[in-house]
């Protein structure tokens, strides 16, 4: 269990192309175990963000990428966390969340690999396991009117940075936001599940055709997604294998990511700082 100093300075692990490539193959991996329980239970979803980007542009992972992403509507999503008690292989997988992982502080799902890690800067003193995942967004409904979701924005946005207050007090740099997450840490976790469980009924009696991952930003200032975008769905080849996406993909990727058809400078190109790692099988490495 990763429970490690949050005070001791931990070093970035840079993966070499070949590591990283493991790294990808294991996600791909989840990704498949994903369509496999989703399938079995005939649970809809999708590849999104990144993830669809790269099935589109480069027909499967986007080459500096380090992580995966599929989205279900909320129903599924509560329908997918009871399929993973009983579908999946204990030896090979397990699944995360703030209702069935204690002190796990994010408002979606993490499919993860057994026997890996992937440990994220600033993380280190989590008190739950941390193996190669995948993440599992539910997507919940916001208000119709912008103003709303305007609102909406904020609310998901103080529990967010609530949930992550046990990071920040870490990660962040200025003495002022160190001070500021650690009081928002020493809030019950119960209370602050409560809050985000609270977000979560209230969408659940909101019609819209407009939705989101409430603990995640959005980005721009729609403040939300087509809910058809997700509904509307189509297979995609990414990595040899194929997936449901989103139809309309041009549409979302311009939304989500504006002129998606040309490559970042490398500077911008996201990856995930790592200070510890573990392929299946393999040698662990620490910073």
């Amino acid at each position: 269990m990763a429970n490690t100093d949050p005070n001791r300075p931990h070093k970035q692990i840079e993966l070499d192309p070949e590591t990283l490539r493991g790294l990808q193959l294991v996600e791909l991996e989840l990704l498949e175990e994903v369509d496999c329980v989703c399938r079995a239970h005939d649970i809809p979803y999708c590849i999104i963000a990144g993830t669809l980007l790269g099935a589109v542009r480069h027909g499967g992972f986007i080459p500096w990428d380090d992580d995966a992403d599929v989205a279900m509507l909320r129903d599924d999503y509560e329908r997918f966390r009871t399929a993973c008690r009983t579908d999946l292989d204990p030896d090979k997988y397990y699944f995360q969340d703030h209702v069935v992982t204690p002190g796990y502080r994010w408002g979606y799902g993490k499919l993860r690999r057994v026997d890996t890690l992937f440990l994220r800067e600033n993380q280190e003193h989590m008190p739950y396991e941390q193996g190669i995942f995948i993440d599992v967004f539910p997507l919940d409904a916001v208000p119709e009117s912008h103003a709303g979701r305007v609102l909406k924005n904020f609310e998901c946005f103080c529990v967010r940075k609530t949930l992550w207050s046990p990071v920040g007090a870490v990660a962040s740099r200025s003495a002022i936001m160190k001070g500021w997450y650690s009081l928002l840490a020493r809030i019950p976790a119960k209370v602050v599940y409560g809050w985000l469980d609270g977000l979560v009924n209230r969408a659940r009696k909101t019609k819209s055709r407009w939705v989101r991952i409430l603990m995640f930003p959005t980005p721009n200032r729609e403040y939300g997604y087509l809910r058809e975008w997700y509904e509307n769905r189509t297979p995609i080849m990414f990595e040899g294998v194929v997936f449901p996406g989103i139809r309309e993909a041009d549409e979302y990727l311009s939304f989500k990511f504006g002129n998606w058809h040309e490559l970042p400078p490398e500077g911008r190109r996201k990856v995930h700082p790592v200070t510890a790692f573990k392929l299946p099988g393999g040698k662990e490495v620490r910073s």
